[in-house]
């Protein structure tokens, strides 16, 4: 783009030469006024073309931002529901060791207490749920990942056919 820049501002400079060249001619130029003349509407074509693609390039430039800053969003939602079911699960594995322990601890005594086993039961489900929201979130998290790039694929298929 700073090319594009650069290459507007030395024609800028072009066309003010010739300008001032021509005032400084006067009428009495003929040919070399004409040439001047000629050189300075094409330099302002020239212009005028370059000018159109920094504007286009711009809106392109734009849209991609764009584009770019709502798939930074999107991701960002998606990992943000991805480490709350790891930490779901976490707590879930966490309650579940604790069940466990309590219950082994009441079969080390021979008190078979049937609230611990229904509190380790409870927990190792909650863990198994916490598991597979995980696995869903990280299944999600996949698939957003391959999705741009199968939908590539065809495109590039049909450059390539």
């Amino acid at each position: 783009m700073s090319e594009i820049e650069d290459l507007h501002s030395r024609i800028m400079a072009a066309m003010d030469r010739v300008a001032r060249g021509l005032d400084t001619l006067g009428p009495a130029g003929g040919d070399e006024v004409a040439t001047l003349t000629q050189a300075l509407e094409e330099e302002k074509t020239t212009n005028a073309q370059l000018t159109e693609r920094i504007r286009v390039l711009g809106e392109r430039h734009d849209e991609a931002l764009a584009d770019l800053q709502a798939k930074a969003v999107e991701t960002e939602e998606r990992l943000k529901r991805f480490d709350l079911e790891l930490q779901r699960l976490r707590r879930a594995n966490g309650q579940l060791a604790e069940a466990c322990e309590a219950l082994r601890a009441a079969n080390a005594e021979g008190v078979g207490e049937p609230h611990l086993i229904n509190t380790a039961m409870m927990a190792e489900l909650e863990a198994l749920r916490a598991a597979r929201a995980a696995e869903i979130a990280e299944a999600d998290e996949i698939i957003a990942a391959l999705t741009p790039l199968l939908d590539a694929a065809p495109a590039e298929a049909e450059e390539a056919s």
